[in-house]
């Protein structure tokens, strides 16, 4: 009986050994990993961006972990991820194929989609496009300041009551994609926008969770019926609406009817023109283009209302750098109709405030992950083709010596002695390289118009009987914001100058 006891602990023994994972030679250190689970019980799932920065600590800024059977190389500070996505971008611009993410976008769009000629035949597509209709233009301009009334009309409606702002600004940057791409809007009470919008923000709460994790690394448990199942119940119900009943499915079939070839109105137009040009066996058909305008439409929605979000909780915390953005406001727009972009390059202070709320916002804090798409090498380690790269944003935004005030909300880190705006070069909410954000134009031109054009006409405050503002922001694949109510209240002194803007 002993010895077949001491036999089973010595089988178990070499189990253990020969399941747990191994670094490959020269691989970046990391922690010691379990079998089957990797270094899965040393983090957070609902949010791992601490313990990420507690083995940063320990390991440096290049350092491995397994997820699961699974290696992957997490990248912090400037100069680690510079040199990954920038210097050797192609080589770290693959995406992983097999993960919770895909599984509901289906890697039809251009954001999730792996590098190779689909995915660049699409992306320039979308540069172009977005360009051609006013990505830095004044017919963009146009679209946004149009979506602009109808966020004026909600604040000027709830004066002397409090909002959630939450709705009002998934709303608004819900519409200004959606006429990028179907020359449309709808009306905020509309089921259709609702519906999607609350389809979006069920997807976005478990795309880098805890049950999104464990379904990636952990293949046994995804039939079971667990919370994760949620988010593909809306996905399947945003799909459904795309292609089969009212939205995106309508819009293909309405344009394919009314559209004039060679006269495009928005992005859908464009899409359809180039399909028509390049024929049947290209990269371009119908299927993908639901799937494009899918990934389009969710993530110029979130990501930019959910830094607006974090924008007007942090005013209201600190009412002296809403007042002196708004005086500069008020001095450089005095006699304007409206605000233009071009009006950014003479407010150096409203400008460093817009970023160092993209800073703090951290909206996309692990970027979406890459993959390596041969052997390649980093910081002196090696990494083999395919390996899963996660690149800590939170890092460079919050990294010691490149920032003057890195744990604090201050414009200052974006001016000069001088009081000029400056952009550090750690500054990368988009990311950077091959694989940067395709609407870091869009995101910039919107931000600004919208706060400056609010902030010129109201005074926004948090409600007296709200309790303490919570800046703890909610871990998710975008972060954003706790929920919260805020208050507006009209600048008398310009009121009156602003009164024909409103009508």
């Amino acid at each position: 009986m002993f010895i077949s006891i001491v036999l089973l602990c010595i089988c178990i023994c070499f189990l253990f050994v020969k399941l747990q994972p191994q670094r490959v030679n020269n691989f970046p250190p990391g922690p010691p990993a379990l079998p089957i689970l990797g270094n899965l019980l040393q983090l957070s799932l609902s949010n791992p961006l601490k313990d990420f920065e507690r083995m940063k600590n320990h390991y440096g800024d290049v350092y491995s972990i397994f997820i699961g059977h699974r290696p992957a190389v997490i990248l912090n500070g400037l100069k680690a991820i510079k040199e990954a996505i920038i210097t050797k971008g192609s080589d770290y611009a693959g995406r992983p194929q097999d993960l919770f993410v895909n599984a509901i976008f289906q890697g039809k769009g251009v954001i999730l989609a792996d590098y190779g000629t689909n995915w660049k035949e699409h992306r320039r597509f979308a540069l172009i496009t977005l360009r051609n209709f006013g990505m830095g233009k004044k017919s963009m301009e146009d679209r946004i300041h149009e979506e602009i009334q109808y966020i004026l009309k909600t604040l000027e409606n709830s004066i002397g009551t409090t909002i959630s702002p939450q709705t009002l600004f998934h709303n608004a940057t819900s519409n200004i994609i959606s006429q990028v791409l179907f020359n449309t809007r709808f009306e905020y009470n509309d089921d259709i926008i609702t519906v999607i919008i609350r389809c979006i923000t069920e997807i976005t709460k478990y795309a880098n969770g805890a049950w999104a994790t464990l379904y990636d690394y952990l293949p046994m448990i995804q039939n079971l019926p667990l919370p994760f199942r949620e988010a593909f119940k809306s996905h399947k119900f945003l799909n459904a609406i795309s292609t089969h009943i009212t939205f995106i499915s309508s819009m293909v079939t309405e344009h394919m009817r009314n559209r004039i070839p060679g006269e495009p109105k928005d992005l859908l137009d464009c899409y359809l023109d180039e399909l028509e040009q390049r024929g049947a066996d290209s990269s371009f058909s119908h299927e993908r283009l639901i799937g494009f305008a899918i990934d389009l439409y969710g993530a110029g929605t979130d990501t930019t209302s959910n830094t607006l979000l974090t924008g007007f909780l942090y005013l209201m915390c600190y009412p002296d750098i809403q007042e002196r953005c708004q005086q500069e406001i008020d001095t450089m727009l005095d006699g304007k109709r409206c605000a233009s972009f071009e009006d950014r390059h003479n407010m150096p202070y409203v400008q460093a405030m817009i970023h160092e709320v993209q800073r703090i916002a951290n909206i996309v804090p692990l970027s979406i992950f890459h993959s390596t798409r041969k052997d390649t090498e980093l910081m002196g380690y090696s990494i083999p083709r395919g390996t899963m790269i996660i690149e800590n944003l939170t890092s460079v935004l919050n990294e010691e010596g490149e920032w003057k005030f890195p744990h604090d909300f201050n414009p200052e880190n974006f001016l000069n002695e001088q009081g000029e705006f400056v952009k550090p070069e750690a500054f990368m909410p988009f990311s950077a390289g091959p694989r940067m954000c395709l609407g870091e134009g869009l995101a910039r031109m919107e931000l600004f118009l919208i706060m400056v054009t609010l902030l010129r006409k109201y005074k926004f405050i948090w409600p007296e009987d709200a309790g303490k503002p919570d800046l703890t922001l909610v871990y998710g694949i975008t972060m954003t914001t706790q929920p919260y109510r805020m208050r507006s209240k009209l600048k008398a002194k310009i009121a009156k100058t602003l009164h024909y803007y409103a009508m």
